[in-house]
């Protein structure tokens, strides 16, 4: 290859660096290891990690643990999904469509909304997308979120938003309820605003009691309504499109996915049927049409003057790909469990995570620490800070709670609280345990 193109070695590739920032030395790294070396090297690293299910799980606020369907693997594992890409050749990708076009439909139906892609990367980069979104749609510079959304999520709407000339402005939640201050939310109103956003259930677990109201207010003052979503409490609570969204975005990851050590996961997005809003969505969009001789079905992509790989700078977003294989995974997990199993497994989850308030309050301990409703995520407090409950907490086999000191690390009020998520999956043997471990760690504080 060097002589092809007329060059004496390696290093004249490089030869537009600078000489003053080149490496001169070989680099410190360690010798090749042969295939039996690596294998034991990589096994003994792994060996570090705390997973389930060797140890119980009680994290929630993002990634989350529950059942996944053992036909899911089964199918995903087919080579002409496993290997599939993205189809920009829709006559040859018509099963990968097909379930695309499920996936979509799916969402659609669970989230009371028009209009769903074929999905995003995550949770924020949904949230991300849907306020870029809004301010091209409203032409306006600002967003509210209240401070019980996720500090994370609210970081990547920050990241996407700021370097597009957007301010994402913060408001304060109501104590001790833990839900979106609705007289800070109006006193913030103003006609330069171009959504608001919030999470129901909120970042703290709790359920938001007048979501039409925020809504509400939000278009009161010309601007959109997005709300951020756990799809599996929509088996039992109102779907976002009956209380004024206009935009839905979460996360499809509880619904036939493991967690994956964080990612990668699968961003849910949908929204209303609306001409401008639908222009302005980001994203893949899969139609359903028949042909004109013999009626025959067929699926392809729509509205593709939106995407990047034909407006190039100009696109509504510049995803180039999407989590196809997860788009899939949730279809199946969608139609295997239907509308009664979805309604099934939260009954399950509220019923656990009330069964652990019950528990706690037996023990004395100090929960709920926020007086809202709560779906399946509870926040305790504790005399320890909970990063250190957390870290104790492994020693008795167990992961969780999540840390709100981590998230919060100037709130005094939250420094000693951790929020435990309950799923389908943990029994009444499994939530002993945890009261019982959370105490024995409160004991050893005393002594």
């Amino acid at each position: 290859m060097l002589a092809t193109l007329g060059l004496q070695s390696i290093d004249n590739l490089f030869s537009d660096v600078p000489s003053a920032l080149q490496l001169k030395r070989p680099l410190n790294i360690p010798r090749a290891l042969s295939e039996i070396e690596l294998e034991r090297r990589v096994r003994d690293k792994l060996s570090k990690n705390r997973a389930a299910p060797d140890y119980l799980c009680f994290l929630g606020g993002g990634a989350s643990l529950h059942h996944v369907p053992s036909v899911i693997d089964e199918i995903l594992s087919r080579g002409e999904f496993y290997t599939a890409y993205t189809p920009y050749q829709p006559e040859i990708s018509q099963g990968m469509l097909q379930c695309l076009f499920e996936y979509q439909s799916a969402i659609c139906e669970l989230t009371g909304m028009d209009v769903a892609n074929s999905s995003m990367y995550d949770w924020g980069s949904a949230l991300g997308e849907a306020g870029r979104m809004a301010a091209r749609v409203t032409r306006r510079k600002r967003i509210i979120v209240p401070g019980n959304v996720s500090p994370e999520r609210l970081g990547i709407l920050r990241t996407y938003c700021e370097p597009a000339g957007l301010n994402v402005k913060e408001i304060d939640f109501s104590s001790p309820g833990g839900n979106v201050d609705l007289s800070a939310l109006r006193r913030e109103l103003s006609s330069d605003v171009a959504a608001v956003y919030f999470e129901n259930p909120s970042f703290f677990g709790t359920l938001e009691e007048a979501p039409s109201e925020i809504s509400d207010a939000a278009h009161s003052a010309g601007a959109l309504s997005i709300v951020g979503v756990d799809p599996l409490s929509l088996g039992l609570l109102k779907p976002p499109g009956e209380y004024g969204a206009d935009i839905v975005v979460g996360d499809g990851q509880p619904m036939g996915l493991y967690p994956n050590l964080g990612g990668p996961l699968i961003g849910i997005f949908a929204t209303r049927d609306d001409p401008v809003l639908l222009r302005q969505m980001p994203g893949r969009l899969i139609g359903l049409t028949t042909s004109k001789e013999d009626n025959k079905r067929g699926y392809t992509m729509v509205l593709q003057t939106r995407e990047q790989h034909i407006r190039r700078e100009q696109a509504t977003s510049n995803i180039c790909t999407n989590e196809a294989l997860f788009a899939l995974a949730v279809s199946i997990y969608l139609a295997v469990m239907g509308p009664k199993g979805i309604a099934e497994i939260g009954e399950q989850m509220v019923a656990n995570s009330h069964y652990a308030l019950k528990r706690m309050k037996e023990e004395g301990l100090s929960a709920p620490v926020f007086s809202g409703y709560f779906f399946n995520e509870l926040s305790v407090r504790t005399r320890t800070d909970s990063i250190s409950l957390s870290r104790k907490l492994l020693d008795y086999g167990i992961l969780g709670g999540l840390p709100m000191l981590r998230f919060f690390p100037g709130n005094q009020e939250l420094s000693n609280v951790s929020l435990f998520a309950f799923s389908e999956l943990h029994t009444e043997s499994d939530i002993a345990r945890l009261v019982s471990s959370i105490k024995k760690v409160e004991n050893e504080v005393e002594m």
